[in-house]
């Protein structure tokens, strides 16, 4: 086994290293995930002078109704979409950066085509394990299991619902990991070189991953938004421009940030962790990351 490590193509060993860090960050933090989806989708039937709903009162109402397994609900599909996912993701990413960038390091502009390009390429493979995923965690479903589930959808709504909200997937995916690794790429090219060799490293990294992934977070949320509503309920929506009509005459602009506590927290410290994880592995088995 350890053989066929060693000659395996490096894209490989990229692919390789970014699911197992996937694997880690996804088990980890997926509670705050169904969290944030259940705030997107929480019905706007509040009276005036209602209290808020925010991300402790949704958390302690799981936690009750589905006992502390339920805020893991959604998680099989998490790990069906995020363990090739990711690992899609690093794998492109790696191959992109060594065909265009082998003798320097991209630039600003450059490094956000690089994420952009990369997240696009996982994001529409894996696009009909994160409608599933979505719905797992919604609560509005009765799935068993993933592949039920894919069955399901396929024979009762077709197979354009399990690629419902690819726009708003692609507008929030895309722009997310192209602001993140430019964002992670300049942070990193800043620290001094002894630091960045230094037995503290991986922690500064995860450091500048936590920065990268909340600026990233904020400025895609909306999207995220739409997304989730799309792939929860595809059947109130014609298109991308419906959904968000719909949430705007609902909540207003408020409603486009909604969950955005629970979401920066779970993609920043998701990222952070799966970049640290995938370059620690990938300096082992000598490549460059």
């Amino acid at each position: 086994m350890k053989m066929e490590l060693v000659v395996a193509h490096p894209a490989l060993k990229a692919f390789m290293c970014g699911s197992l860090s996937g694997t880690c960050s996804t088990l980890l933090f997926q509670p705050l995930d169904l969290v944030k989806t259940r705030l997107q989708t929480l019905q706007n039937s509040m009276h005036p002078g209602s209290p808020k709903v925010g991300m402790v009162t949704v958390f302690l109402s799981v936690v009750r109704t589905e006992r502390l397994l339920g805020l893991w609900k959604g998680v099989s599909p998490s790990f069906m979409r995020c363990i090739p996912g990711v690992g899609i993701y690093f794998s492109t990413f790696y191959s992109l950066k060594q065909h265009f960038f082998q003798e320097r390091s991209p630039n600003a502009l450059e490094a956000v085509m690089l994420g952009a390009g990369a997240r696009t390429v996982a994001g529409v493979c894996m696009l009909p394990v994160t409608v599933i995923k979505t719905r797992f965690e919604s609560g509005r479903y009765n799935y068993v299991t993933v592949l039920g589930a894919l069955r399901s959808v396929y024979m009762s709504e077709g197979p354009r619902a399990l690629y419902s909200g690819l726009t708003a997937t692609l507008l929030r995916d895309a722009p997310f990991s192209g602001i993140y690794v430019m964002f992670y790429s300049q942070a990193k090219s800043s620290l001094p070189q002894e630091m960045s060799s230094s037995a503290c490293a991986p922690l500064l990294n995860f450091g500048c991953g936590v920065l990268s992934g909340v600026m990233a977070s904020l400025l895609t949320q909306p999207a995220d938004v739409v997304k989730t509503h799309m792939q929860v309920s595809p059947h109130l929506y014609k298109s991308t421009a419906d959904a968000v009509r719909f949430i705007y005459g609902e909540q207003g602009l408020k409603g486009f940030f909604r969950g955005a506590v629970p979401r920066s927290l779970r993609r920043t410290l998701m990222a952070a962790m799966a970049w640290t994880v995938y370059e620690q592995l990938m300096a082992r088995m000598g490549l460059k990351s």
